[in-house]
């Protein structure tokens, strides 16, 4: 198949094949193959912006499934709150990240630390090789943004105040998160793969889809709520032993875990933001960007899969139970480590992933009991630790093949230590780790410190005791009889009758 770059012909090379006096019918043909390779251009960026918008509306499909996940995994006289948490999140970071995050994240010219354009998104649409934004790069951004403030709700769920929940959620989404990904993500960040200019350590950082700059964020965020706060009632008891505080619906989990499965699609593979990029020539015409979009569905899917299994039988040992609830975690757990290299390694080196991705999710979650830490989902377990080891793996088992093609623009670049990289990319990653630590440590404690000391971070104890639906949001989530049963006639009521002495067996 020829691409819209090979259509170009000069005129003047294709006068000497014509012959003499030909200059005029040279111009004619060329100019038809000109105008061939313009509309194949324009269908080029068409259908590179359709599949970007509908990798944004899988990504955001993953909202509902963060709702329902959080939904099922609190208990039932919380569910209002946690629901309408997921909703204001969205809500609240589509119009911060409008206003600022985007900006702070993409906005071109900038600094290695934070951009300073695109304010409102002003100057967009924006063309400037190698940097193309149109209105479908705001809002897949957007979704990704909103992602990591679902993952930090669901650690203070059960026992925070709404106007917490409002506050951090628009300082996340308009500036600790965009900061973050303009450091990894964009072309001028100062870790950035897309530098070419001053690479770190000649590799710059791997996280794709973001392990880092998504899970990590939202997971260490949640963890200084989470810790902030303290535990829920009755987690702990007054010896100090683990209470388990389970969720009241396991069907809402699983239909969580299946949605977020399906935005994951989106999430991964979306992540290249474009799909018709040739990488072959001549006889491998075939083979393109399309191929490792495909590659990364099937990385993708065969981590959460071994992670899951895992999880299953580790905990299955473990307990004693199949447990439902610890796979789904699990499984999502392998999906937010492969999320960093999922477009650069090999399919068996994801099983891999996804099963040490399963061992520590169990070994943060024996900790966080140890440490007397309370997260009704395991958010910053699941996403921060796991996010962590997909970090670490991309750093090791990143093909050479495959980061030079993914990302171009620097040939023999730096790749998996475990494939022959060398230990470049490996200290590359272990700096975003700590950098990202520190930097949302550094935004996000303060935060949640100061909601604690102003008292406006935890509910009171008679709220909690009660359940947040019932003291703050009007109501419970079920109604379990309706309003009028007051006012119908009592129903009769059975009871049993037990034979007196003078009974017989055969009487009636």
């Amino acid at each position: 198949m020829a691409t819209w770059a090979t259509l170009h012909c000069s005129s003047a090379q294709l006068a000497q094949l014509l012959g003499p006096n030909t200059t005029e019918a040279a111009n004619f043909i060329c100019s038809q193959f000109d105008t061939v390779s313009s509309k194949f251009s324009d269908t080029a960026y068409a259908v590179d912006t359709t599949y970007l918008l509908f990798s944004a509306y899988l990504v955001f499909s993953m909202q509902l499934g963060f709702a329902m996940l959080c939904a099922g995994s609190v208990r039932a006289k919380n569910t209002m709150n946690i629901m309408l948490t997921n909703v204001l999140d969205a809500a609240t970071g589509g119009l911060f990240y409008y206003l600022f995050g985007f900006a702070f994240a993409f906005g071109r010219p900038s600094n290695g630390f934070i951009g300073r354009h695109f304010f409102g998104l002003k100057e967009i649409p924006y063309y400037s090789p190698p940097d193309t934004f149109d209105y479908s790069n705001f809002l897949y951004q957007w979704a990704f943004a909103i992602a990591a403030a679902g993952i930090t709700s669901g650690s203070i769920a059960e026992r925070t105040q709404f106007v917490a929940y409002l506050i951090y959620s628009s300082f996340l989404t308009g500036f600790v998160y965009p900061v973050v990904s303009h450091w990894f993500w964009s072309t001028d960040g100062w870790a950035s793969v897309a530098n070419t200019q001053n690479l770190l350590f000649g590799s710059g950082v791997i996280d794709f889809a973001g392990s880092g700059v998504v899970h990590m964020v939202g997971g260490i965020a949640g963890l200084w709520g989470a810790f902030i706060e303290g535990p829920r009632i009755g987690r702990f008891d007054h010896s100090g032993r683990s209470v388990a505080l389970r969720g009241h619906s396991a069907t809402l989990v699983v239909l969580g875990t299946f949605l977020l499965w399906f935005g994951w699609y989106g999430f991964n593979p979306g992540s290249f933001t474009k799909i018709l990029s040739p990488y072959g020539t001549g006889s491998m015409s075939y083979y393109g960007q399309w191929s490792a979009v495909g590659r990364t569905a099937v990385t993708t899917t065969l981590a959460g899969c071994t992670a899951a299994l895992t999880t299953l039988f580790g905990k299955r040992i473990l307990s004693g139970h199949w447990n439902v609830t610890d796979v789904c975690n699990g499984l999502l757990g392998g999906f937010a480590a492969i999320t960093g290299g999922c477009s650069v390694v090999e399919p068996w080196a994801a099983i891999v992933c996804g099963f040490v991705a399963a061992i520590v999710l169990i070994s943060c979650n024996k900790l966080a009991e140890k440490v007397k830490y309370d997260d009704p989902l395991e958010a910053a377990q699941l996403h921060g630790g796991c996010g962590a080891w997909g970090i670490i793996f991309t750093a090791l088992f990143a093909t050479k093949k495959y980061v030079n093609e993914v990302y171009g623009g620097k040939s023999d670049r730096p790749h998996g230590l475990f494939m022959g990289g060398g230990w470049k990319l490996l200290g590359a990653h272990l700096i975003q780790i700590v950098v990202i630590i520190g930097w949302v440590s550094a935004t996000m404690g303060p935060l949640f410190f100061v909601l604690h000391k102003l008292k406006l971070l935890r509910i009171s104890a008679e709220d909690e005791m009660a359940g947040m639906d019932l003291t703050r949001h009007g109501g419970f989530a079920y109604m379990y009889h309706d309003d009028e049963d007051s006012q119908r006639p009592a129903t009769i009521q059975l009871r049993r009758v037990e034979p007196n002495s003078s009974s017989t067996p055969n009487s009636v």
